[in-house]
């Protein structure tokens, strides 16, 4: 999943803060290209990675609910519902990357995408148990969030439903109390960044290698 954390001051000169692109990988909006605010802790999903998740879910996510918490760039709730997702939300606290994200929304008139400019602890703590199929967990490394973002992303999750989280060092679920009863059923390494896929022990809904 892509994320941002509050950028930091640039002089004029670095050249940066211009936006640059993602690729949708798969689904009605295949290969459209999405402008990206470049800024520093923004860190778009890269498409090999994304490619790979949406394989482990089965390619098309129809009728799917999705959150993606911490969605920086929106690469992976843009991909959700370019696959069908029936609702995605995509929570972002910086003002600039909300507005592009939004002006993504616009130009692919995707009516099944909210976005909240809100910071997405707070957000995950007034939503519904359950009420999401799929979530996608991407906070920043270096800010010792991921612990407390487990902690109110897991009961949103539905019964049989996906937990999909990037880290800077490999999960451990047998030494994480918040991932009791979960396992991690797929996973993977590229560059600096472990991504994993969970679902809750017995569910009903294998992932599709």
């Amino acid at each position: 999943m892509s994320r941002s954390s509050p950028p930091r001051a640039r002089s004029a000169s670095s050249g940066r803060g211009k936006p640059h692109a993602i690729r949708i990988i798969g689904g009605d909006w295949k290969r459209t290209p999405l402008p990206v605010l470049d800024l520093d802790g923004l860190r778009p999903t890269p498409d090999r990675v994304r490619e790979t998740v949406f394989n482990w879910l089965g390619q098309r996510l129809e009728g799917q609910r999705c959150l993606d918490l911490f969605a920086g760039s929106g690469a992976l709730g843009f991909e959700a519902a370019s696959r069908g997702a029936s609702r995605v939300l995509m929570v972002e606290r910086n003002a600039r990357v909300a507005a592009q994200l939004r002006a993504n929304q616009a130009r692919l008139s995707a009516t099944t995408i909210e976005i909240a400019e809100a910071d997405g602890l707070r957000l995950a703590a007034s939503l519904a148990p359950g009420s999401f199929d799929v979530v996608f967990l991407d906070p920043p490394f270096g800010d010792d969030l991921l612990g407390r973002a487990l902690a109110l992303a897991v009961p949103l999750v539905s019964a049989d439903g996906m937990l999909y989280v990037e880290a800077g060092d490999p999960l451990d679920v047998a030494q994480n109390e918040t991932l009791g009863g979960w396992s991690v059923v797929r996973q993977g390494k590229a560059g600096a960044v472990h991504y994993h896929l969970l679902q809750r022990d017995g569910s009903q809904n294998a992932p599709v290698v």
